[in-house]
């Protein structure tokens, strides 16, 4: 294992070495997550590493998810996206192994690291450490990063361009950081929960989903401007099935409007 430091077992954030566990979790006690009835647990990356691998699924041309199994902490999957310049990963998994790390770099490696928003920070150093890449947060979350790396990279405003051809956007809501990424050749959204994907395949728009606090009908609003623009045909959420995988943008659209008219009614 190329990581090191106790994983929190519920939100799968990594901390930096101790001798002992930390005695809180700034992520989970925070009212978007939550502490487990019988009190926080620990783990380390050797543990998690004897009884879990990570899964690689392709979706789409260039585009592969990665999930650990069993399920781990949140759950969700992250997403390799391989381009012609060069390759991405968008949020992150708390387990980095060796088969991961052989795989990752049998598909030519990464070349920059995308995180949506804090809950998927995951083991973010590690990662970064592993593929020498920047991994790049938005300054707005710059508070909850709980291991220090010298290749994070704290991007402000509200896009930028990581890779040719793969566009970023903070469009807030969940955190003030949270983000969406564009690949416009490919007409694809990655939203890890920004905009998280429903059994209806249309989308929901949470403060906390845990918690079941949404968001008010001003923020969606705001996160409607920003996707209407863009070409968007699929729509990737951060857990496995749940994805909008024909006309996405018009999806996304009429989402925003069920959302307001719901959080609206008296």
């Amino acid at each position: 294992m190329r990581s090191n430091g106790f994983l929190c077992a519920t939100c799968g954030i990594q901390y930096p070495p101790s001798e002992t566990p930390p005695a809180h979790c700034a992520v989970c006690e925070d009212e978007r997550q939550f502490v487990p009835v019988e009190g926080q647990r620990w783990t380390t990356p050797g543990e998690l590493a004897a009884g879990h691998c990570n899964a690689f699924r392709h979706m789409s041309e260039g585009l592969m998810a990665l999930s650990t199994v069993p399920r781990f902490a949140i759950g969700q999957r992250a997403f390799l996206l391989r381009t012609a310049h060069g390759n991405l990963l968008w949020d992150c998994l708390s387990l980095l192994d060796e088969a991961t790390l052989e795989i990752v770099e049998g598909l030519g490696g990464i070349d920059a690291i995308v995180l949506s928003h804090p809950h998927y920070f995951a083991t973010m150093a590690a990662w970064g450490e592993a593929f020498d890449c920047p991994i790049y947060v938005h300054a707005a979350d710059r508070d909850w990063v709980a291991v220090e790396s010298q290749h994070i990279i704290f991007w402000e405003g509200d896009q930028f361009t990581p890779l040719a051809g793969l566009d970023v956007y903070r469009v807030g809501g969940h955190f003030p950081g949270a983000c969406v990424l564009h690949w416009p050749e490919h007409g694809t959204l990655l939203t890890g929960d920004t905009l998280l994907v429903t059994p209806d395949r249309m989308a929901s728009f949470m403060w906390s989903y845990p918690n079941n606090i949404p968001l008010g009908a001003r923020e969606v609003e705001h996160i409607g401007a920003c996707l209407r623009r863009l070409q968007i045909e699929r729509a990737y959420s951060a857990f496995a099935g749940r994805e909008i995988l024909l006309e996405a943008g018009r999806v996304i659209e009429e989402s925003v409007q069920r959302h307001c008219r719901a959080i609206t009614q008296s």
